[in-house]
């Protein structure tokens, strides 16, 4: 193989299994991957995937070993970027940083500013998404994550536990008779939850298992937007304390979080970053001040 570009082709597609995925992850459009795959396989005289029903792509014993001789290419050249870049000892650059929706529009702003204050010539490049970001392959530099990190090669800081409780408009809290005095009696409350489809979001999880589905009234994957619908008197909002008790439209329907939703938030950068300047400056300014605000966080603030 004399071109890096057929490799990275081939390892996105079996990684993605399909042409549609592995063109959003290089940057290109659909049929640019088809044409080129199929080039790709002309010239080497072999197929390296197994077209499926549905779109789906499954690689073959070729495309298996390219993919495997990609990935080890791959790993090699993040690993050498990330080394040059965790030797970087000035406080300038771009620094790629990933958030919830839910705590970039509360709390994280503010911090920012501080950071640019602090650091002018840092540029933050805040990407928005409910994904976990693969930190080895550079998809962020820093990600603030609710849970504490399990790969290995992740190095991070506890900010703060978070608290999660009901909220909803006054009015809605009074038409409904008044609040509540334990978690399972949301039950007979107009309720506000995920998307059917949500899995694997502790509340959302939990709310399904302690509710029935009659109660939800309305449904979206968004926590900025079930907010919103609280506040607008749809239903109760089942929120993160420092989400909730910010938004001056609601209160709490139980006056006490959920001892068993209670959560973690952390910062976390790959091991190989941790010593770049411009990292270590993002731990210190935003770190420190969003740990300043623990009882936000975690409930205490109301």
């Amino acid at each position: 193989m004399d071109d890096w570009n057929d490799l990275r082709l081939v390892l996105a597609v079996q990684r993605d299994g399909s042409l549609r995925a592995a063109a959003a992850e290089l940057g290109m459009d659909h049929s640019t991957i088809f044409r080129h795959l199929k080039a790709l396989e002309k010239k080497l005289g072999v197929r390296l995937f197994e077209r499926l029903p549905g779109g789906a792509y499954r690689a073959t014993a070729a495309g298996e070993r390219m993919a495997a001789a990609a990935l080890r290419i791959e790993e090699e050249t993040l690993a050498l970027d990330r080394d040059i870049a965790g030797r970087d000892r000035r406080p300038a650059g771009k620094l790629r940083v990933t958030s919830s929706e839910t705590l970039a529009q509360s709390r994280l702003t503010p911090h920012l500013a501080a950071f640019r204050q602090a650091h002018p010539n840092i540029v933050v490049e805040l990407v928005i998404d409910n994904r976990v970001f693969d930190l080895s392959r550079r998809e962020a530099d820093i990600a603030l994550r609710p849970m504490r990190p399990t790969e290995g090669n992740l190095w991070g800081r506890k900010l703060s536990d978070v608290a999660w409780t009901f909220y909803a408009a006054k009015a809605l809290i009074e038409q409904s008779g008044g609040p509540i005095q334990r978690a399972d009696e949301a039950a007979r409350l107009p309720l506000i939850g995920w998307g059917e489809g949500a899995t694997g979001i502790k509340a959302a999880d939990w709310l399904a298992r302690k509710t029935p589905a009659t109660a939800v009234v309305y449904r979206t994957s968004s926590l900025v937007n079930q907010a919103l619908a609280a506040r607008a008197g749809i239903g109760v909002a089942l929120l993160p304390c420092y989400l909730g008790d910010g938004d001056r439209g609601l209160e709490r329907v139980l006056a006490d979080p959920v001892a068993e939703l209670a959560t973690e938030l952390w910062m976390v950068t790959h091991r190989d970053l941790r010593n770049t300047a411009r990292v270590r400056a993002f731990f210190d300014v935003v770190g420190r001040g969003m740990s300043g605000e623990r009882d936000v966080f975690e409930g205490r603030s109301a």
